[in-house]
């Protein structure tokens, strides 16, 4: 009965306490446990049978007794308190302020598990983001309402990435500005520090919405945190027509804490111990993304996630990959030789890059550049391996103009400032200015009016 307390627990096992059932309880229920000493703690249902509930606390179990401790059932999910006060505010993990300043005035309260979208409401994705990122825009672009995550490894440059891409993202041909959503799950406070300073100096954090779960926190607000960020995206994309860039990071801390509650509750593991639903609990996020009929607002997610030893086949990556449209990977190799930012040419893709291209939305050269570059980059990676074999000396003189080309392109087009704001037609002027490295015989995959038209050598 909901404000009821109950007294006594079952057992407790860390931040994991059982409980009698209440007779209305249910899954991701929100119930508050009171110590021994008075203190009240939050916590949620996280397991459920006919005559028991296994609770998951939020924040430290000290205080905790069998006896002494009670619990009430709130009958109610975990919400977030919504409303234009949103924005510049900063939140922990559950939705809580830590920025100084008190609770939003809100305008309702949302579940943050999200309502289901009909698929026929969805808008298939078209308009063309500009990041001002060579390597991204112009071989891997990013399309309003697209799920484009960021594959990288521990030490690679992917949050400052991010934070050029959130400084520096705008739709064409258009005056309507992005709102940036954060949310940081298990991340260190020098991370959080980093894009809180980022959103400062570049005076963006009037229109960013930051959620922090730093790394001492419980792993279970890990599995909150996302689930807040979205909700706070879906009320000012869906309800106030706005246009918003959510970045998650990092996907791989909440992947952990999902397998950690998985191994808490007795679960049959999965690949390298992960639960069997992780593909399906991952979809719940990813596809809170996307663009809704009734509403000109836009959800924009750029999940960042650390690939454990730089393996792309890990579960995490693996699985991201099936449920979001391409991926941007970074390049130990290329961070190695000072590019930044290391954006791998080959594996890195945007499967919505088609139709958010080409003449009206960027240039009618587009599509062509783009697969060009990437069929004389693919060419160059073969020339280097037979390189190191035979020597360079003994390559013919096309190979030698293709590992000119290849040097260019990275030392050039895919290397840039942190601060460097490229717009798309100084991208791809970059790209045939490197491409008129080979010969015109050589552009077999752009048309003879586009070489006529753009090639520096026709120009002249």
């Amino acid at each position: 009965m909901k404000g009821v307390e109950y007294s006594g627990l079952k057992a407790v096992d860390g931040p994991i306490v059982v409980a009698k059932r209440s007779e209305n309880s249910f899954y991701d229920e929100v119930v508050y446990v009171r110590d021994k000493y008075g203190e009240k703690k939050t916590g949620r249902i996280i397991d459920i049978n006919e005559e028991t509930v296994l609770v998951q606390v939020f924040g430290s179990p000290s205080g905790l007794d069998l006896d002494d401790a009670s619990i009430e059932f709130l009958e109610e999910p975990m919400e977030l308190n919504v409303g234009r006060g949103l924005l510049g505010r900063i939140f922990n993990g559950l939705g809580k302020p830590i920025d100084g300043f008190p609770q939003i005035i809100a305008e309702k309260k949302v579940n943050v598990n999200g309502q289901p979208i009909n698929p026929y409401a969805r808008l298939y994705p078209r308009d063309f983001i500009q990041t001002g990122i060579s390597s991204i825009d112009g071989m891997n672009t990013l399309i309003r309402g697209q799920k484009l995550p960021i594959f990288s490894g521990n030490g690679l440059p992917h949050n400052n990435l991010a934070a050029q891409i959130i400084r520096q993202a705008k739709i064409r041909n258009s005056d309507e500005d992005f709102v940036m959503v954060f949310a940081g799950m298990g991340i260190k406070y020098d991370v959080a520090q980093f894009f809180k300073h980022t959103f400062e100096e570049s005076g963006v954090l009037s229109k960013v919405v930051m959620f922090q779960s730093l790394a001492d926190a419980p792993s279970i607000e890990r599995i909150i945190t996302p689930r807040c960020a979205l909700t706070a995206a879906e009320y000012l994309a869906f309800e106030c027509n706005m246009h918003v860039l959510v970045v998650m990071t990092d996907m791989t801390n909440y992947c952990e804490a999902l397998r950690e509650i998985s191994t808490t509750r007795g679960e049959v593991p999965g690949r390298k111990g992960y639960p069997g639903y992780l593909y399906s609990n991952l979809a719940e996020l990813y596809e809170r993304a996307g663009k809704i009929q009734g509403s000109s607002g836009s959800i924009t997610q750029i999940p960042i996630l650390s690939m454990p030893n730089d393996d792309i086949s890990h579960p995490i990556p693996d699985l991201t990959g099936y449920i979001t449209e391409g991926q941007i990977v970074l390049d130990r190799e290329l961070s190695m030789k000072g590019i930044y930012p290391p954006v791998s040419g080959l594996p890195s893709l945007s499967r919505l890059m088609k139709d958010g291209i080409g003449e009206g939305m960027t240039r009618d050269d587009h599509a062509a550049v783009s697969s060009q570059l990437f069929a004389a980059y693919s060419k160059v990676k073969s020339i280097r391996n037979l390189a190191s074999i035979i020597g360079e000396e003994e390559l013919s003189d096309l190979d030698r103009l293709y590992l000119k080309f290849g040097n260019q392109l990275e030392s050039r087009f895919f290397t840039q400032g942190e601060y460097e704001d490229r717009s798309i037609e100084e991208t791809l002027n970059l790209g045939w200015e490197i491409l008129s490295i080979l010969p015109v015989s050589e552009l077999y995959r752009i048309k003879e009016d586009l070489i006529k038209k753009y090639h520096p050598a026709y120009k002249k």
